[in-house]
């Protein structure tokens, strides 16, 4: 079981996002980079256009289950940043979840 950390630095942000690649759908933007460690590292970016701190919130622990979950099937040493879409504002927990596993088969990380 490979338990993942969390993405917190700005900086590990900005690097995802300047030298990941990208795939997005209706409602997730994810990007991925190779980290050289053992672990995933899971950064989720939700912005104000999404709604008010508590939607925000909700679609923040939407997505974090939802890796959390089906991280087993993950390949290991990535960084993954998760930006979420205005439409994952109204999303159920299993639309985010297809979306994210939608990502994962798109990027070629999911094993």
């Amino acid at each position: 079981m490979n338990f993942s950390e969390s993405l917190k630095k700005n900086q590990d942000f900005q690097s995802v996002y300047r030298n990941g690649k990208a795939f997005a759908n209706r409602l997730l933007v994810m990007y991925v980079l190779e980290n050289k460690l053992e672990t995933n590292r899971l950064g989720i970016s939700v912005s104000k256009k999404v709604g008010n701190s508590v939607v925000r919130h909700h679609v923040t622990r939407l997505v974090r289950e939802s890796y959390r979950l089906q991280e087993n099937i993950f390949n290991s040493g990535l960084d993954i940043v998760v930006v979420a879409r205005a439409n994952a504002a109204s999303a159920s927990y299993r639309e985010i979840e297809s979306a994210l596993l939608h990502l994962g088969k798109l990027h070629k990380i999911i094993s």
